[in-house]
């Protein structure tokens, strides 16, 4: 295998490769496997593939990846020459059908999702049928190919708006969604999508396990990324108010990509299955309004501010409810797993040469 390096245009998400693969992960059993990852060029699916590589080449790990990608032309410019090493193969195609791949596969990880949230009010039939057209032909695919385990990448979104009381927000703690606004597209399709998930495992032996990202970011996240951690980001960087549309009451936990790529990979290895895990950093529970700040203050110097200004149409912007929801994590911590990179270094590591263009 030759040389090349999982980033070489990223020092900070090659950096956090080989952090992660140094970290004392429990991969052993991927020794010599097989790994199918779908979503593969999405932020998560991407340095999943990359973490894996990493794995190879500095662990002698011998993991044989597939990336199970829509566009060959785009996956091709996400992996670059890491596709000349021969550990890293990419198959095309579309969870909207039937997964054709004729090779072994060993585990498998599920993360083909859309995730703006623009566009679960624009498209959110498709949204739906994605979750759940896409989840049940993977699952399909994972019952065929006798897989030793399968993780679902699923989202804080399944537990919909809190009682204003709660506290902390474990695995079998549940809101309100109404069921008849289209932007609970997503929220409603994730949770069908989990249901699957633990029918399959219940009556056809599919050793899936789910795993539930609070929001999730870090270096590699794309500069053009319309979510709103990342416009915080570069209203900083070109030194622009961060202009927010609703009051920002909206309390959410955060999670490092680094931190989420050895979530999952705990979950797939020592998870239960037809279980669930949330994955996120329980000390970074933060207001929207609290974030722009923060970002404001360090990244942004203190030489930009907050503005709110709220639209007419805001419900366009596909925001969700107002709400207060801190994930609790205790669970997956109990299979050996702890988040490191607290919520300032997270936009310090994406925006100091972090962000992918």
């Amino acid at each position: 295998m030759e040389k090349i390096i999982e980033s070489p245009d990223n020092d900070i998400l090659q950096e956090d490769l080989e952090l992660l693969a140094q970290s004392g992960l429990p991969a052993e059993e991927l020794n010599n496997s097989s790994v199918f990852v779908t979503g593969a060029t999405g932020l998560l699916g991407s340095q999943t593939v990359k973490a894996l590589a990493c794995l190879n080449r500095v662990k002698n790990a011998g993991i044989r990846v597939t990336a199970f990608v829509r566009s060959r032309e785009k996956a091709e410019a996400v992996f670059g020459e890491l596709l000349r090493r021969g550990d890293v193969e990419l198959c095309t195609g579309d969870v909207s059908r039937p997964v054709a791949y004729s090779g072994s596969v060993d585990y498998l990880i599920h993360g083909a999702s859309p995730t703006s949230s623009r566009y679960f009010v624009t498209n959110p039939v498709e949204t739906i049928t994605t979750a759940l057209d896409g989840t049940r032909h993977v699952l399909e695919f994972a019952r065929e190919k006798q897989v030793k385990g399968v993780v679902y990448l699923s989202s804080l979104e399944v537990y919909g708006t809190p009682p204003s009381d709660s506290g902390l927000t474990g695995e079998r703690d549940y809101g309100y969604l109404d069921p008849l606004s289209v932007r609970s597209s997503y929220s409603e399709g994730k949770r069908m999508a989990e249901c699957l998930c633990v029918s399959y495992a219940k009556q056809y032996g599919v050793p899936v396990k789910i795993a539930r990202l609070s929001q999730t970011f870090g270096a590699g996240v794309d500069y053009d990324d319309g979510r709103v951690f990342a416009e915080f980001a570069r209203c900083a960087l070109e030194q622009r108010d961060i202009v927010l549309h609703t009051a920002g009451r909206t309390v959410r936990s955060y999670c490092y990509t680094r931190d989420a790529i050895s979530g999952i990979l705990y979950i797939l290895l020592k998870g239960e299955a037809g279980e669930a895990y949330n994955v996120t950093n329980m000390d970074t529970a933060v207001s929207i309004r609290g974030m722009a700040q923060l970002v404001c203050d360090t990244i942004g110097q203190s030489r930009i501010k907050v503005v709110v200004d709220i639209p007419e149409d805001v419900a366009s912007f596909g925001y969700n409810p107002e709400m207060v929801i801190r994930l609790d994590s205790t669970r997956l911590g109990g299979l050996g797993w702890r988040a490191e990179v607290g919520l300032e270094e997270m936009y310090r590591r994406m925006t100091a040469g972090g962000f992918r263009k």
